[in-house]
């Protein structure tokens, strides 16, 4: 049969495709594929060997670093260049100079930032509370391992942990710290994983060891009457809010409120902060009153400046006359991060699991960590009496012969069958025998031999009493609360942070600064807002616009109130009207998209007069629906100047009316036709998002286009339009009861 020709054989051999304009072959990969197989390793990376601590209180970048300065001796030893520890650290975490060294920042005594600091530091290592000044470079600045460390050293040496090999399988490390203190309590820690978070805040270390002592005793005990509340470095007053602590301490969630602490030298007429929140810094106190003293803001202070020196902390505020600082202080705690709010999320990886945990669970889970510490340090003591008790007692059996041994050792020929000798010779086994072979020669006599050998009867007392300890637990939490007492006694101080209660704070009242007095507001369809005092007004009534442009909405009020405008974006913005300044009807007002910073192409619908939060917002939509609104679901208990999701998005909004008891409105469609109905068929819904019910049945290409109340209408027929119940289509509207025209 005659070959069948190819018809790919005369097209011309190109190696790249692409040369011919062919499309390149692209292999296709599922978005869920390519997650579990790059970035979940990753994640998982993060999570466990980076952003969270374990049970002892530590990250891997803390523990590699404190290890590494242990085994340079840095525990007893002068202090030696930083730089040095980087380089030797590097051995275990091979992430760069840069972040090992700002790891040895945070840990050091000098930048403050822990209760017990572990790096007995020496130069300049920055400070805690200051965002501009700046640690030197490591080649500068010395390091230590602080006291406190031995604590954490202790019982590194006896099994107490596992070790695993380093990254490239040089060297051996700790996979955790045996800390003898609950120290996931006592130092403050913060990591940001991958889809995970942890922000643990410092406990007062004599407090700690009282409740981890409470606990082991009395699981059940009370916390709260031990464990006052947080501690942080840089002192300051926590405001004490038993719901708000109960949570924490029982969710592992929540935050805490500290305020700083002041003194007034009344000969001066200065006030002088020398305590902060520890969330903040001096720079961004000092930079919010700037802000607050230009825009008019805080008349009370003629100058606000740092003199922080080698004393400590120190901002100083020069008061004018007459000024009470305790009310100036009163506004700086609400206005600035004098006063702020710490987030506790105690997230802790326990057995390689990332969990939230309360402080009483993180306490029982220690606990028992260090109750299994606790016991491998015991189990590696009683082991290494068992091998010396069992050398001894091979000793013992030279002693009844000891010119036999020596015969024995002196008539072998071979260097290797003198321990086989030996055992054959004593019925040792062979540990015992090359111990016995391996003593010198001025010891082999029996007053050497008889002191090893009465060594039996203690060791042997030893090993019992240690046998009975690791199979008693009772005994076992005796001994952990002992040590915790112990490192109480020795390393224990006072609280930095104060506890006070809300009713011993001077509150401040914004509302009582502002002056009151009536004004009218109006708020033209372009977006132009204009506040106007009677007197204003008199002078002149007629409002000036711009071209093509008019009045939405008018009302009377006065200057302390709350206003609310409502955009195109499903957004609302609050703010006060003293926020804007008093105006005149011959200007066209503050355009209101450029003073509250709406986003591009955002414009105002609406505006309501909130007051009390009572009564209900109806929005009614282009396809004949209409949603009713607590107006309660637009109050804020924080300061927010704007909320998102204000109305619902699936279709545009028709018009938008405040009430504030039940009435009847008009619905006009493009059709064009007229509904009536009462406000009392629609029923308030529980979201602000919601999609309301459908009031009005429209025909396909028709539209809701107007609402106003019945009496602002011109419906003289009203029977033809009322309807009883909703949805309804209402009557085609007829030219007596309405401008048709004006509706299409």
């Amino acid at each position: 049969m005659p070959k069948k020709k190819n018809p790919d054989e005369n097209k011309p051999k190109v190696n790249n495709p692409n040369v011919l304009g062919l499309k390149a072959a692209v292999q296709e990969q599922l978005i869920t594929d390519v997650m579990e197989t790059n970035f979940m390793p990753y994640a998982m990376s993060v999570i466990l060997s980076r952003a969270i601590p374990e049970i002892d209180g530590f990250k891997p970048s803390h523990r590699k670093l404190l290890y590494t300065m242990y085994q340079m001796g840095l525990l007893t030893k002068a202090r030696t260049k930083s730089a040095n520890i980087v380089g030797q650290t590097m051995r275990l975490n091979p992430h760069g100079d840069a972040a090992i060294y700002e790891t040895m920042v945070r840990l050091s005594r000098g930048y403050g930032a822990l209760l017990h600091p572990f790096v007995d530091s020496k130069g300049n290592f920055g400070k805690v509370y200051s965002r501009d000044m700046a640690y030197a470079a490591s080649r500068y600045t010395e390091a230590k391992l602080s006291p406190i460390c031995q604590e954490l050293f202790r019982d590194l040496d006896q099994d107490a942990v596992d070790f695993v090999d380093n990254y490239d399988n040089t060297m051996k490390e700790p996979t955790l710290l045996p800390t003898s203190y609950p120290n996931i309590l006592v130092s403050a820690n913060q990591g940001i994983a991958v889809g995970m978070a942890s922000q643990l805040c410092g406990f007062n270390l004599g407090e700690v060891c009282d409740a981890a002592v409470a606990c082991l005793k009395n699981p059940e005990c009370d916390l709260a009457s031990l464990l006052l509340g947080p501690d942080f470095p840089t002192g300051g007053e926590i405001i004490y809010e038993p719901t708000a602590m109960e949570e924490v301490y029982r969710t592992g969630r929540g935050s805490v409120k500290i305020r700083g602490k002041y003194r007034y030298v009344k000969s001066e007429n200065v006030v002088e902060i020398y305590e902060i929140p520890y969330t903040t810094t001096i720079e961004a106190i000092l930079d919010k009153v700037a802000e607050l003293t230009k825009a008019g803001k805080l008349k009370e202070v003629s100058d606000m400046r740092d003199e922080t020196d080698l004393n400590g902390l120190k901002l100083a505020i020069d008061l004018k006359r007459g000024v009470d600082p305790e009310k100036l202080m009163a506004k700086l705690y609400k206005a600035t991060t004098l006063q702020d709010a710490i987030s506790c999320n105690f997230n802790v990886l326990i057995a390689g699991t990332p969990r939230v945990m309360g402080v009483r669970a993180l306490l029982e889970e220690w606990c028992a960590w260090r109750t299994e510490c606790v016991k491998r340090r015991i189990y590696f003591t009683l082991n290494k009496k068992r091998e010396k008790l069992h050398l001894l007692l091979g000793l013992k059996r030279i002693l009844l012969d000891i010119d036999k041994a020596i015969q024995i050792i002196r008539e072998t020929e071979n260097e290797t069958d003198v321990v086989p000798n030996l055992m054959i010779g004593f019925g040792i086994d062979q540990v015992q025998a090359e111990y016995v072979a391996e003593i010198r020669l001025r010891n082999i006599n029996k007053e050497y031999i008889l002191k090893r050998v009465q060594e039996t009867d203690a060791l042997r007392d030893e090993i019992d009493d240690l046998e009975d300890l690791v199979g008693n637990p009772g005994r076992i939490k005796k001994l952990i609360i002992r040590e915790l007492e112990d490192v109480k006694k020795k390393y224990a101080q006072p609280r930095r942070t104060t506890i006070i209660y809300e009713h011993e704070i001077t509150s401040f009242d914004e509302a009582e600064e502002i002056p009151d007095y009536p004004v009218t507001v109006f708020l033209s369809r372009e977006g132009y807002f204009k506040k106007i005092t009677p007197q204003s007004l008199r002078m002149a009534d007629t409002q000036k616009f711009k071209e093509e442009d008019g009045l939405r909405q008018s009302f009377e009020t006065t200057n302390r109130s709350e206003i609310m405008f409502f955009t195109d974006r499903q957004q609302v913005y609050k703010c006060r009207l003293s926020d804007f300044d008093d105006s005149k009807a011959s200007v066209l007002g503050d355009y209101l998209p450029s003073k509250l910073g709406m986003d591009q192409e955002e414009s105002v619908v609406s505006m309501v007069l909130p007051g009390d939060y009572s009564g209900a917002l109806l929005f009614f939509f282009q396809n004949g629906k209409a949603a009713r609104v607590d107006l309660s679901a637009y109050a804020t208990t924080s300061n927010r100047r704007k909320l998102t999701g204000a109305y619902s998005d699936k279709s545009p909004l028709a018009a938008m009316l405040y009430l504030k008891e039940d009435r009847e409105l008009a619905l006009y469609s493009s059709e064009p036709r007229a509904l009536i109905f009462s406000t009392a068929l629609l029923a308030p819904k529980a979201t602000r998002t919601t999609q309301g019910v459908q009031i009005m049945t429209l025909k396909p290409k028709f539209h809701l286009t107007e609402v106003r109340p019945l009496e602002e209408t011109a419906i003289t027929n009203l029977g033809r339009y009322r309807c009883r119940s909703v949805p309804a289509a209402g009557a085609v509207l007829r030219d007596e009861d309405g401008d048709q025209m004006r509706l299409l």
